[in-house]
């Protein structure tokens, strides 16, 4: 199961995108977007989110 990011709650700033050690995180549109395929849902990105937009 991969990460989930609530898109109304992100604001874009890519902290999520620079500790995510698959690269499965991407910006689309100014917002973070996960790519299930590539997450191992290690949730490092869940802590590193400063508006807490990252689920697991």
């Amino acid at each position: 199961m991969a990460a989930k990011i609530d898109q109304e709650t992100c604001t874009g700033c890519e902290a999520c995108v620079s500790v995510c050690p698959t690269d499965a995180i991407a910006m689309n549109d100014g917002k973070a977007k996960v790519n299930d395929e590539d997450c191992i849902d290690c949730g490092a990105c869940v802590g590193e989110c400063p508006v807490e937009a990252i689920t697991l």
